[in-house]
Formats: structure tokens, sequence, C-alpha cells
């Protein structure tokens, strides 16, 4: 089940805050001084599968303004 899966779950809420923000994936690249090819891989369901470092979750969260475990919430 994805939801088991960590990576779709972070990517998932990654993208939720994304979007509660407003923010096009290229605008929290750049706040996250990451690259949109990145971003994009992280937040689809074909780039869950693939790890991703806690530094990089920890940028998008700082750019995002929210507290990191955010990222870790059970999806709805």
């Amino acid at each position: 089940m994805e939801n088991d899966n960590i990576y779709y779950l972070i990517s998932q809420n990654i993208k939720k805050q994304r979007k509660l923000k407003g923010w096009t994936q290229v605008k929290l690249a750049m706040e996250s001084n990451i690259s949109v090819d990145y971003l994009k891989k992280i937040e689809t369901k074909s780039g869950c599968d693939k790890q991703f470092s806690l530094d990089t979750i920890q940028k998008i969260s700082k750019a995002l303004n929210i507290d990191i475990k955010e990222l870790f919430n059970k999806l709805d």
C-alpha cells in the first residue's frame, strides 16, 4: 500500500503544503534551493521509490515555513 511508503507520504505532504501556499513547483524549488526536476521527481509517484535525504526535506520544510514533522503526517 502506498500510504505505508514513507517517501510517498512525505512527497504527498510536500505537494499538499505547496498547494496550500499557492506555490508552483518552480517557486518551491527556488525557495528550497533544489532543482525543479528534482522536486518534480519527489512529488511524483515514480519518484517516491527513490530516496531523498533529510537535508532535502529540511530545505523544503524551511522554504514552506512549516515544522518538518508536518511532512510525516498521515494522509487524509
